[in-house]
C-alpha cells in the first residue's frame, strides 16, 4: 500500500519540508532510496524548478512514496542560515544530494561524502566545485547555466533590438565565480560592435542604488545584468529605472524579462533542472560523479518583454519576434 506524507520540520528558525513515503509490497516494506533537495525556496511555495526536477525523475522511474524519499530543505534565500542548515541536512544521511545556486557553496563547505549534483549559475571550477567540466574528479557534477558563446550572444542581440546604443553598462558581481570569465566574452563582442563599456560592480542588493547612480553618471543607454543570485533579485528595481532612463536591458535567465528587462537569451531553466533529475537517476544506478560530465545549457530560449519595448520607443524586428521562445505582452 502506497502512502504519502508531508512533515514541516522547523528547527533553529530553518524551515525543511519532507516529501517522503514508504511502499508495502506482499507484506514486506521495501527500501526507498533517499535524496535530499537544497536550495532557496520556501516549503509549500510552488517551485517551477523544483516541479520540472520531479517531473523528470518520475519519467526516470523513481516515484515518490514507492521507491524515492525525497527530503528537500529550503533555505528561504538566506545565505547565513544555509551554512547549518547544510550540516542538519548531512545528519539526515542522504545518498544523494542535489542542490541549485548559491547555496551550492554552503553544500561544499558541509563537506559531505554523498554525491552531489548540482545546479549552478556559475563556472563550478572557478568556485572549487569540480577539477574540469569534462572529469570532475570529485564527489560533484551537474548542470552549469554560465555559457561563455550565449554571453556574446546577448549583446548582439541586444544592438539588433536596439542599434542606437552606445555605450554599455555592466552590472555583475565580481565574487559570482566565473564573472571574469563572462565579463572578458562580454568586452569581445562590445569592442567588435564599437559599443563603449561602463563595468559597475555590485557585491550586495545594498549596493544597488549606488550602482545604478553610477550608471547614470557614465552616461549609459543599455544595460546588461550578468545573472545571479543578486542580480535576479534585484530585476525588478533595475528594470523600472532603465525603463524610466530609457535604458534597454537585457541578461540571461527568462525571469529577468518576466520582471521587466527587455529581453533575456540563455539556458531554458526548467529543461536544465530537467537534466539535473538524469544525474540523480544515473548516480542512484551505480553512476560516479567524479565521472560525469557537467553539463553546459543544451537548450537556450530567447524571451522578448513587448511591453518594455513600447515604454522605450523600440519596434521589435519580425525577424527577431519569429525567432522568440515567449513573448511577455
Amino acid at each position: 500500500m502506497d502512502r504519502r506524507t508531508f512533515v514541516g520540520i522547523v528547527e533553529s528558525g530553518l524551515l525543511a519540508h519532507t516529501y517522503a513515503a514508504s511502499a508495502q509490497q506482499e507484506g514486506k516494506l521495501s527500501e526507498p532510496r533517499r535524496v535530499a533537495w537544497f536550495g532557496s525556496g520556501r516549503g509549500g511555495v510552488p517551485s517551477p524548478f523544483f516541479d520540472s526536477f520531479l517531473a523528470s525523475m518520475r519519467e526516470s522511474g523513481w516515484i515518490e512514496g514507492q521507491n524515492l524519499a525525497l527530503r528537500a530543505f529550503f533555505t528561504h534565500g538566506s545565505v547565513e542560515n544555509a551554512d547549518q542548515l547544510a550540516r542538519q541536512m548531512l545528519a539526515t544521511g542522504p545518498e544523494v544530494i542535489v542542490v541549485h545556486g548559491r547555496d551550492v557553496g554552503a553544500v561544499h563547505r558541509a563537506k559531505p561524502t554523498a554525491p552531489v549534483a548540482f545546479a549552478f549559475s556559475g563556472n563550478p571550477v572557478d568556485a572549487g566545485f569540480v577539477e574540469s567540466l569534462a572529469r570532475p574528479g570529485t564527489n560533484f557534477t551537474g548542470v552549469t547555466f554560465m555559457s561563455l558563446e550565449l554571453a556574446g550572444k546577448r549583446i548582439e542581440l541586444l544592438r539588433e533590438l536596439a542599434p542606437q546604443i552606445r555605450r554599455l553598462a555592466v552590472l555583475a558581481r565580481p565574487e559570482h565565480p566565473g564573472e571574469h570569465r563572462e565579463r572578458a566574452a562580454t568586452e569581445e563582442v562590445v569592442n567588435k560592435l564599437g559599443i563603449a563599456l561602463a563595468y559597475v560592480p555590485i557585491r550586495l542588493a545594498s549596493e544597488l542604488d549606488g550602482a545604478l547612480q553610477e550608471i547614470k553618471r557614465r552616461n549609459c543607454d543599455a544595460l546588461i545584468a550578468f545573472p545571479d543570485g543578486v542580480t535576479l533579485d534585484s530585476s525588478g528595481r533595475i528594470a523600472s529605472y532603465a525603463t524610466q532612463e530609457g535604458l534597454a536591458t537585457v541578461s540571461g535567465w527568462g525571469s529577468f524579462a518576466d520582471n521587466g528587462f527587455l529581453l533575456s537569451y540563455g539556458p531554458n531553466l526548467h529543461d536544465s533542472y530537467r537534466r539535473l533529475a538524469r544525474y540523480v537517476d544515473r548516480i542512484l544506478r551505480g553512476d560516479k560523479p567524479h565521472e560525469l560530465p557537467v553539463e553546459l545549457p543544451r537548450s537556450v530560449e530567447l524571451v522578448l518583454n513587448m511591453r518594455t519595448a513600447r515604454s522605450l520607443g523600440l519596434a521589435i524586428p519580425k525577424s527577431v519576434l519569429l525567432r522568440a521562445d515567449r513573448v511577455i505582452e
